[in-house]
């Protein structure tokens, strides 16, 4: 029995560590790394609460009278310290928020509206080769007053460009941007090995083209079309908003608007050469290369820089708000930090950075604590950029400083409403 209590406690006391320095780059251990922490960091009270309820279970059958329970005893102690540290660092996702816009002054803000949604399954938005690519719509259930637009948004699921599906990911952020009056999108694209970059892009860009095309079906106001995505989906999302109206991404549909109005990429993946060394070194000529390019960096570097956010940085890039965690495994928040400051440096628009202290990849699957708030502050973020849209206002013209107090004040009731 007490040799039972030491292996879960020597189990629980290892994914708390892990938790706190995940193993970036070992490929034995990167994996089990990854989802260990992920799953601990965003579910802390969960693990808080099992081992809670272990060791009571131990304790009152005696563990504590063998120097074996004793040991186990203090693992779990130390673990239940760790999981709490967790789970206050996601409590303080909204000061995070906060911190984040703290320079910031916007204007006045209207009550956050409140709207049943209504969800729209598998909707074809375009062939290719013989398959058809769907999207899910979520939409206000209330209809709009008539001649009113909405803004709408495009969500791109992530799975490292060779697996996800709409089903799975951005829920969250959709469900509540609808609630708020939005038209949201959740996009299928073609996925590798079978799929070549750009095809997963020249997708995205198709479901665009529809969008605009059935803006009067939705009541869309097809001038304002925001993206956001998750880790391969943040990746795309950012490449989105930064190549709009490209011809090379637009085979046979050259002349459709494919403009983006905003952007929020989420933990998202901003460089596929890895020129800084965040990655581990075979990610390139063993996975991104083979597997999504199907070509060799050092025989084709334009390619690689092609599907690089960070090498298709223009000056008129839309607004973006970039979210990341600092302990993401998969996408080391290193990248986030240098495409913000190469984006900062170049764009005439409003550039936004949240990191998350503590934060995994892939951080808002869960309905978490952390999640809410984040969701909610990029909730006021895209109201605020519309509202200043229908006021007639330039995203250049817009002062970053203008953008972050409207989050500060309605974060709160947007999250506990």
């Amino acid at each position: 029995m007490d040799w039972v209590y030491l292996a879960l406690s020597v189990n629980g006391a290892l994914y708390t560590v892990n938790a706190y320095k995940p193993i970036k780059k070992n490929p034995l251990f990167f994996l089990w790394s990854f989802f260990a922490s992920w799953i601990t960091i965003e579910l802390a009270w969960v693990h808080l609460v099992w081992q809670v309820g272990i060791t009571a279970y131990f304790v009152r059958k005696g563990a504590l009278r063998s120097g074996k329970g004793r040991l186990a005893f203090l693992l779990n102690v130390g673990s239940f310290v760790g999981l709490g540290v967790i789970v206050y660092r996601s409590l303080g996702a909204r000061h995070e928020v906060r911190e984040a816009f703290k320079n910031f002054e916007a204007p006045g803000t209207t009550e956050p509206k409140r709207l049943g949604v209504k969800r729209t399954r598998n909707i074809t938005f375009t062939e290719v080769g013989g398959k058809a690519l769907k999207l899910d719509v979520y939409e206000p259930a209330r209809p709009t007053a008539p001649g009113v637009r909405r803004p709408a948004i495009v969500q791109i699921h992530g799975g490292a460009w060779v697996l996800g599906d709409k089903r799975e990911q951005g829920l969250p952020l959709l469900k509540h941007l609808a609630s708020q009056g939005w038209v949201g999108f959740n996009v299928n694209y073609r996925l590798s090995p079978k799929a070549t970059f750009p095809d997963h892009l020249i997708d995205i860009k198709h479901a665009i083209a529809w969008i605009r095309e059935h803006a009067d079906e939705y009541n869309i106001d097809p001038d304002y079309i925001a993206v956001t995505g998750g880790s391969a989906g943040g990746h795309l999302a950012a490449l989105t908003a930064l190549t709009g109206n490209r011809p090379e991404y637009q085979p046979g549909f050259e002349d459709a608007d494919t403009s983006i109005q905003a952007a929020v990429p989420f933990y998202g993946v901003y460089d596929f050469t890895n020129r800084n060394g965040y990655y581990p070194a075979n990610v390139v000529p063993r996975f991104m290369g083979p597997v999504i390019i199907k070509a060799k960096i050092d025989e084709h570097p334009e390619k690689f820089a092609a599907a690089s956010p960070i090498d298709q940085i223009t000056a008129d890039a839309p607004p973006f708000f970039v979210v990341h965690g600092d302990l993401d495994t998969l996408a080391p928040v290193e990248g986030a930090r240098d495409f913000v400051e190469e984006l900062r440096a170049v764009s005439k628009a409003p550039v936004l950075y949240l990191e998350l202290h503590g934060a995994q990849h892939a951080f808002e699957i869960f309905p978490s604590i952390r999640a809410n708030e984040v969701v909610a502050a990029v909730g006021r973020y895209l109201e605020v950029l519309h509202d200043q849209y229908e006021k007639g206002r330039d995203p250049e013209d817009i002062p970053a400083e203008e953008l972050a107090a409207a989050v500060d004040a309605e974060v709160t009731d947007s999250v506990e409403a």
